[in-house]
């Protein structure tokens, strides 16, 4: 069949299957990692409740951080063994190991109840499901994208690339409807383990529908050749030619769009919520309104992936996120909070201080403590969301607010924190009692200005996603040759996401704090969508014609019929 004729076929009931099979499995594999985000607090409070509030939080951020920071690692182990032993067993291991440890966390015992033991379990198994997600995604894409006809390869993976925000959104909507159906306090005291439980059910579905697929036709032919590689790790990134094509990936497309998704649905979410103090179910409601809005995006952007190219698509929407982020962040911020933003343009807010006894507090485990007076008032001033800026003072000077010209409150006072908030309010910061906050009575109270525009902000921000997610599992398939893709393409894409992306909020709240602007970590998006343009533009090819089904001894043949000639 030609590859005209195949691009123009309708799908088939057996590539709908594969689709589907693919797509469900990974829903829930990001409903699974999700949860725990989600669900932090509570967690922390039941599992490391020997400790103190604040450090039972710093261990509960920790346990989240493993799963992202071992996802590079689920990549190369259990891309090897989809490049050896084949795609379809692979991450069918992978979803079990990724539904069991969900299921598992569900019913593991509380520190309260087993003590030291509990948290350590915990935090096994979320290392467990950052492995096995550093797996899945990429033996999802490939497998899809080996069954995809020449020509729609970009519409089939855009299938898989809707699974991370329809995770999302599942989890929320589970997460919601357990708080509804038993109550606040219940929820927090074992109503929260339903959503855990629930996934053993998509667990069974997944697994049954996975063993009923058959293995890739790509990774089949090269099989038969017997063309596979026998260390897929070594030759993927020991041989330059193959690893500067990965560091290329990394750097000129998977950075850049990990910056654009994160912004635009989990820093979305950390900004309204802990900087514009929007209470959680409104929060969580805009960002779902949005995704239901803006997902369709994804199946759009890679439809037209194989129409005009990957590299437009990706690159030009990390380039329209990086010069819009600050417009629309700053309009959000106005409407979510409007007595929020007036207080931001009109309150002069100071830390004088010696610099030199400041830090960078740059946190991403959550295990840094950070005590120095001037440390402490920056802190609490970006928890406030304050903007200030820093006076320099003499040497040895302790730090101190200095709000409207008024004496300067100490940050090594015993009342610092009472002291400081009683002094924003009278200033003029909004107490949290605000009236003119963004609040949402219920899912469906969305006809008033300010939720309105407030979706339509975080719509735009979920279609620069699409733009950038939708498009990215078909090029990175295309970039790799059949008998090391699973491995080379699943390292660069959890390097990106699980480093670049997942370190986002850590990074943005570090800068916030360092300048004492609430916006400034936006430039952390900003620089890297900014760089990943250009790289992208001018070392990275266009892939959207190749020929993936192509082995090393078609390659061959070709060479060799040339020499011939």
């Amino acid at each position: 069949m030609s590859a005209s004729h195949a691009a123009e076929r309708p799908m088939s009931p057996e590539e709908r299957k594969v689709i589907v099979a693919s797509s469900l499995g990974t829903v829930f594999e990001w409903y699974d990692f999700y949860l725990y985000g989600s669900l932090a607090a509570v967690i922390g409070a039941n599992f490391f409740s020997q400790f103190p509030e604040s450090t039972r939080n710093i261990f509960a951020l920790l346990a989240f951080a493993a799963g992202f920071l071992v996802r590079p690692f689920g990549a190369l182990v259990f891309g090897r063994l989809g490049d050896l032993v084949g795609r379809k067993y692979t991450f069918l291991i992978t979803i079990v190991i990724m539904g069991a440890s969900t299921f598992i966390v569900g019913i593991l015992p509380t520190s309260d109840q087993i003590g030291i033991i509990a948290p350590i379990i915990l935090i096994i198994l979320r290392m467990l499901q950052g492995l096995a997600l550093g797996g899945e995604y990429g033996g999802a894409a490939t497998y899809v994208a080996e069954h995809a006809p020449h020509g729609k390869r970009g519409f089939y993976t855009s299938f898989i690339q809707v699974t991370a925000t329809a995770g999302l959104f599942l989890s929320l909507l589970v997460i919601l409807a357990a708080q509804s159906a038993v109550g606040d306090e219940a929820f927090r005291a074992w109503g929260w383990r339903i959503p855990f439980l629930v996934s053993i059910l998509l667990l069974g579905v997944s697994v049954w529908i996975r063993l009923q697929m058959e293995e890739s036709p790509a990774f089949k032919k090269m099989k038969e050749e017997g063309s596979g590689s026998k260390a897929p790790i070594s030759e993927a990134f020991g041989q330059w030619r193959n690893a500067k094509v990965a560091l290329l990936a990394l750097l000129g497309l998977v950075m850049g769009q990990a910056v654009v998704w994160y912004t635009g649905q989990f820093y979305a979410l950390f900004f309204m919520g802990q900087v514009l103090k929007v209470d959680p179910f409104t929060t969580n409601m805009l960002i779902a309104w949005s995704l239901l809005l803006g997902s369709g995006g994804f199946i759009f952007f890679g439809w037209l992936s194989d129409k005009i190219g990957r590299k437009p698509i990706i690159l030009g929407g990390c380039l329209i996120a990086a010069l819009t982020y600050f417009p629309l962040f700053k309009l959000m911020s106005a409407e979510a909070n409007p007595d929020l933003a007036r207080a931001h343009q009109t309150i002069s807010v100071q830390v004088v201080v010696d610099k030199a006894s400041c830090s960078f507090q740059f946190n991403p485990t959550g295990t840094a403590r950070f005590t120095q007076p001037c440390d402490v008032a920056k802190a609490a001033l970006a928890r406030a969301s304050v903007n200030y800026t820093v006076e320099e003072a003499a040497p040895g000077t302790v730090a101190g607010v200095r709000i409207q010209g008024a004496a300067p409150i100490m940050a090594d006072s015993p009342t610092f924190a009472r002291d400081l908030g009683a002094a924003l309010t009278a200033a003029g910061y909004p107490a949290a009692s605000n009236p003119s906050v963004v609040r949402m009575s219920s899912a469906v109270d969305i006809f008033r200005e300010q939720p309105a525009v407030l979706i339509g902000i975080l719509t735009l921000l979920v279609i620069y996603v699409t733009m950038v997610y939708g498009p990215i599992a078909a090029a990175l398939v295309e970039l790799f040759p059949t008998r090391i893709r699973y491995t080379s393409m699943s390292l660069p894409y959890h390097i990106g996401n699980g480093w670049f992306g997942g370190l986002l909020p850590a990074t943005s709240f570090a800068m916030i704090a360092q300048t004492g602007d609430v916006y400034y970590g936006l430039w952390y998006p900003v620089v890297i969508a900014l760089i990943t343009v250009v790289i992208g533009t001018f070392f990275v090819p266009e892939t959207k014609d190749r020929d993936i089904f192509a082995t090393e001894n078609d390659a061959r043949a070709v060479r060799e019929a040339a020499a011939r000639q």
